[in-house]
């Protein structure tokens, strides 16, 4: 049967509605504009803004210089001395503002989020939905949180395209809650349309927020190293964060920065493969494309048949799609577990690594193949790509050691519980890990000794938010930890002599607990 993109949700309609929303936004040509020193201009220079849902154009980013990021910097910086004198009481009523807006745009967002960066619809939906609920616990917490303290200044948001709303504009609402003005820069791969929404309405709302969009090389020295900014939260890639990290070593600057390492799940002297096949199918959840996704699975040699007669049929049936597809004007969104990764670039660096394991040695247990049905007749799928899974990837290739960010998992097979402990430790720290054992005891030796900075016990940890703490062990993670009281700690300033709790270079503030 023909498919047909959901009628309302194609893009020149959607782009329309968000018009309609947050016309302020837009220029006279039509194309999105940076929000600077209170208001919307600055078109910079246009650059190519294209989806990988289906390979289309959906407009320009509007690239900014480093003087124009200077300039918006400095605006932000002084505006944070005044809103830092705002009492909480408005502060929190002008975020509930906030939050009432992006609830009222709730799917609008989610629909600019599918196409922007290939989210399915509950995917979406979850994403702004988790940054609401967040919000608005804090909002709930916030005077306990703040007793004693004071907004530290400007805080810089540099943060990557998965996660828009849950990750980025829950830390903006937070952090402007606790006193801060915020300059945030759009991911250049993705969420611009969405984000511009979400600052909109903040703005509206009184808060004060700026929103740039521009390379992240060429802004560094405006939203990282300028002398403006207090603190810096990052999220992205260990390169980019081991240079900021460096840069940021020497200076008096608060930073929370979450970077990438190889997640693990072992499996030993277990039983419980039915929960094991949900927990696997669910991690696929968007392509793997998230910081706490599970890549790597260590198996006891023994449970390996037992292994694969759950593995390899739960592969079989995750479902990869155009994620806007419906046969029937009146159907609902299809129901998939990954739509398109974030470029076809993406996808051609999977292949390459894939490529590579196999020629240095690994064994391909699983490639899987697109369903051709769950696309429209001739259109672009380059940034599309089915599970994968190797066995035995060499140590000298790149899959053994770096996150692919990606539906391609590792599986190793060992034959003593010391080589379970040291293959799950292979990433010099990461966010998360896992062991599944029916041995309470093996799971307690087993946790303590992963470098991991969550480790679940026959179920999968994730990033969390509200009380849960997050942050991570060795070289995925430099800084402040946030989360709950923590989050709040990290953008405001305590007693004298405070030591903030974090993974910091000298590596005394390493987790207590877990």
């Amino acid at each position: 049967m023909a498919k047909i993109i959901a009628p309302g949700l194609e893009w020149p309609q959607l782009l329309g509605k968000l018009r309609a929303a947050a016309p302020e936004a837009f220029g006279a040509d039509g194309h999105i504009l940076n929000l600077i020193e209170g208001d919307w201009g600055y078109p910079g220079h246009g650059k190519h803004y294209s989806t990988a849902v289906d390979g289309s154009e959906l407009g320009r980013m509007p690239m900014i210089d480093l003087d124009t990021a200077k300039r918006a910097v400095r605006f932000a910086a002084q505006e944070h001395e005044q809103w830092s004198r705002v009492d909480l009481d408005e502060r929190r009523s002008r975020v509930t503002d906030c939050l009432e807006q992006l609830r009222a745009h709730r799917d609008l967002i989610a629909h600019l989020l599918m196409w922007e960066i290939g989210k399915p619809y509950k995917l979406a939906c979850d994403d702004v939905d988790r940054c609401i609920a967040g919000v608005e616990w804090y909002v709930e917490q916030i005077d306990g949180m703040l007793k004693g303290r004071s907004p530290l200044g400007l805080i810089s948001n540099i943060a990557s395209w998965n996660y828009p709303y849950s990750v980025l504009m829950h830390a903006v609402l937070v952090q402007v809650l606790a006193g801060n003005a915020i300059i945030a820069k759009t991911p250049t791969d993705g969420g611009l349309y969405a984000l511009t929404l979400g600052f909109a309405l903040a703005r509206r709302a009184g808060l004060p927020v700026s929103l740039v969009s521009g390379s992240g090389g060429a802004l560094s020295d405006a939203l990282v190293r300028n002398p403006d900014v207090a603190c810096l939260a990052f999220v992205g890639g260990k390169s980019n964060g081991r240079d900021i990290a460096a840069s940021l070593y020497d200076r008096e600057k608060r930073y929370m920065l979450e970077m990438e390492g190889v997640n693990c799940y072992g499996i030993w002297d277990f039983s419980d493969w039915s929960s094991l096949a949900a927990q696997i199918k669910k991690g696929f959840a968007y392509g793997k494309q998230r910081c706490t996704a599970y890549i790597r699975f260590v198996v006891q040699r023994r449970l390996f048949p037992k292994f694969l007669d759950t593995y390899l049929p739960t592969l079989k049936a995750i479902k990869v799609g155009h994620p806007l597809l419906v046969s029937e004007p009146n159907d609902s969104l299809p129901d998939l577990d990954f739509g398109p990764l974030i470029n076809s670039r993406k996808v051609e660096e999977l292949r390459v690594m894939y490529s590579e394991a196999v020629g240095l040695g690994a064994v391909s247990l699983y490639e899987g193949e697109l369903d051709g049905t769950r696309f429209l007749p001739g259109q672009d799928i380059s940034a599309y790509i089915a599970p994968i899974a190797l066995l035995n990837v060499p140590r000298n290739a790149r899959l053994h050691h770096n996150e692919p960010f990606g539906p391609i998992d590792t599986i190793v097979v060992v034959d003593r519980i010391e080589e379970l402990i040291s293959e799950m430790n292979i990433s010099n720290g990461n966010l998360v890990s896992s062991i599944a054992t029916d041995d309470p005891q093996i799971a307690r030796m087993v946790s303590s000794e992963l470098r991991s900075f969550k480790v679940g016990v026959n179920t999968v940890r994730s990033r969390g938010d509200r009380e849960e703490v997050f942050g991570g062990m060795g070289a995925s993670w430099k800084g402040c930890f946030v989360g709950g009281k923590y989050l709040v700690q990290s953008v405001t300033r305590g007693p004298a002599g405070e030591r903030l709790y974090g993974n910091f270079p000298d590596y005394t503030l390493l987790p207590e607990t877990r």
